[in-house]
């Protein structure tokens, strides 16, 4: 990685080509061997977030088609397709998805595939396996297998540790147990089980520093502060629905209304109709917007065609008046949104 500029040092023109917004980076490449061996090293994510140029993407992967995932760009509305998750479990779903230190991370989860002729699922219900994928590399590389197999799981990062608790076995038993991986390191270790398992699916947010496990159609929330201190049960009442943290508050999407959630209070944002009959779509938080992307349509009492979607619904809530706007649509995948997280590169 030598004279990457003429005329400067290395380390100024890294600096340089860190400020280049992501999208052009592919381009980039182009210029040189010594400019391609920049953008593919290990030093330009540090200079990046050294120089404030950072950039929050959100990463997303749904039904159709098969193990494929687009990011967005929020600055350019403009969407990056990936390559393809080299798992060898067909349409995998039910996983969890987070980032850190610039990577994605796709976890566990199973196969949602379905023989067209007998309609029987495939037999991988869940898998311990781990992926990450390197934006800068542009590739995926699997990690070190989580200690247990598990779909429909909590999954969070807290102090730069990926956090995931209870879900379902390979034999679709529901458990309890948790462990923490640490990217650096590559490892996973068990930490303290939930307080309580429960026969259904379980995702996790981290609001105030805490993780919090929440159980499709219970009240009470599962808190986990450090490590050492082990998990609390509390009930806070929360709303149930779609759900999205924006600058540390939670937002829930219920009964046709967005809505402000704040321990046991509830303040109505701005309705949410036009969703009611949109079905199998995320709900995210980036930056002070709320992101609604993809799903279906469909099917109901007066029409039985599913109508797969790629539309973006957006919603600023950090304003006055906050008002809803549509995106560029998912230019590859469509349908229910089987993974959505925001990554920082």
């Amino acid at each position: 990685m030598s004279g990457l500029i003429e005329g400067l040092p290395d380390a100024v023109a890294l600096r340089c080509l860190a400020r280049v917004p992501f999208y052009l980076y592919p381009k980039l490449e182009l210029v040189s061997r010594s400019w391609r061996a920049a953008i593919r090293g290990s030093e330009l994510f540090k200079a990046r977030q050294e120089v404030g140029s950072a950039e929050e993407l959100l990463c997303v992967c749904a039904n159709d088609p098969e193990n494929l995932w687009q990011m967005y760009d929020p600055l350019r509305d403009l969407w990056i397709t990936l390559p393809v998750l080299p798992s060898k479990v067909r349409h995998l779903a039910y996983f969890g998805v987070v980032s850190t230190g610039g990577k994605l991370y796709v976890l566990g989860g199973g196969s949602d595939d379905v023989d067209p002729l007998t309609g029987d699922q495939d037999g991988s219900f869940a898998t311990d396996e781990v992926w990450s994928y390197d934006p800068i590399m542009r590739r995926w590389a699997q990690r070190a297998s989580m200690v247990l197999p598990r779909a429909m799981f909590a999954c969070c990062v807290l102090k730069g540790k990926i956090i995931v608790a209870g879900g379902f076995t390979s034999c679709r038993k529901s458990i309890s147990q948790a462990e923490m991986y640490d990217p650096e390191k590559d490892v996973w270790i068990p930490i303290p089980d939930l307080h309580r398992t429960h026969n259904s699916a379980c995702s996790g947010l981290v609001i105030g520093g805490k993780v919090h496990v929440l159980h499709k159609g219970l009240s009470t929330v599962q808190v986990l502060d450090h490590i050492g201190s082990g998990w609390t049960v509390e009930d806070y009442g929360w709303l149930q629905g779609p759900m999205a943290v924006v600058q540390g508050a939670l937002y829930v999407m219920s009964h046709g209304l967005i809505v402000k959630q704040e321990k046991e209070v509830s303040k109505v944002v701005i309705s949410a109709s036009e969703f009611r009959r949109r079905i199998g779509f995320a709900m995210t938080g980036l930056r002070d917007e709320i992101f609604v992307i993809g799903g279906v349509i469909g099917p109901d009492r007066f029409n039985w065609d599913v109508k797969p979607m790629s539309d973006v619904d957006i919603l600023t809530v950090g304003c006055n008046r906050p008002t809803w706007r549509q995106a560029a649509s998912m230019t590859k995948c469509r349908g229910t949104i089987f993974g959505c997280t925001q990554l920082r590169i």
